[in-house]
């Protein structure tokens, strides 16, 4: 059965750029104007993927995301002019998975619809992984620091997995999100940088260590 992906954009020529490709990738695709039909359209029918405009009428992209992690951890990608790090920031604390600015590549897009839809479907293991009061279970997509949940996007989640998975190995920046994420990224050293942060953030405890001009890594006990 062919994936479907949900398109929620305001703008008729956006929509238009981003359906044809992805129908002709074997997508199923639906369509949406505003934030309120968005949601309607996410709830009423299976969808595999959702690409999420900021700007849109009625209810904004940032409420639409809050509200479908509420119900699901479909995967999601913020489309908008939005560049600023604020911005972004805010998205992956509504537990997006990645963020596209405008304008944009239709390859790039593709890319990682691709690659989303490739890590979601994958069967995994169903083994926790320990380190000092972190945990992480694949299966069930769930870290713990301390007995305390966290939530994580899931680029966030697959970059840990990997630390986790070597612990002692130092992973360049460029290393870490090809193997995490499954494409070259193109954010560059300050994106890297940027998702980092917020795990470091996010989970409150200093295991995961800056090598001075190389990358990071968790160190071994």
């Amino acid at each position: 059965m062919n994936k479907k992906i949900l398109i929620i954009e305001d703008e008729p020529a956006i929509r238009q750029i981003l359906s044809e490709p992805l129908k002709f990738e074997g997508y199923e695709v639906a369509c949406a104007a505003d934030g309120v039909e968005g949601l309607n359209a996410f709830r009423e029918q299976a969808v595999d993927l959702v690409i999420l405009d900021i700007m849109l009428p009625k209810l904004d992209g940032y409420r639409v995301c809050e509200m479908i992690r509420r119900e699901s951890q479909v995967p999601v990608i913020l489309l908008t002019a939005l560049d600023s790090e604020d911005a972004q920031i805010k998205g992956f604390d509504k537990l997006a998975d990645d963020y596209i600015t405008k304008p944009f590549s239709v390859k790039l897009v593709l890319k990682r619809v691709e690659a989303l839809l490739r890590r979601t479907s994958r069967g995994d293991e169903n083994i926790t992984l320990r380190y000092k009061d972190l945990s992480i279970n694949e299966a069930e997509r769930r870290v713990c620091v301390a007995g305390r949940e966290v939530s994580l996007t899931r680029l966030e989640f697959e970059i840990l997995l990997l630390l986790m998975k070597n612990i002692g190995r130092v992973f360049s920046r460029d290393d870490l999100l090809n193997l995490a994420w499954g494409y070259d990224f193109a954010g560059g050293e300050k994106g890297v940088n940027f998702h980092i942060m917020n795990l470091r953030r996010k989970l409150n405890v200093g295991y995961i260590e800056t090598v001075r001009g190389v990358g990071y890594k968790i160190a071994k006990d």
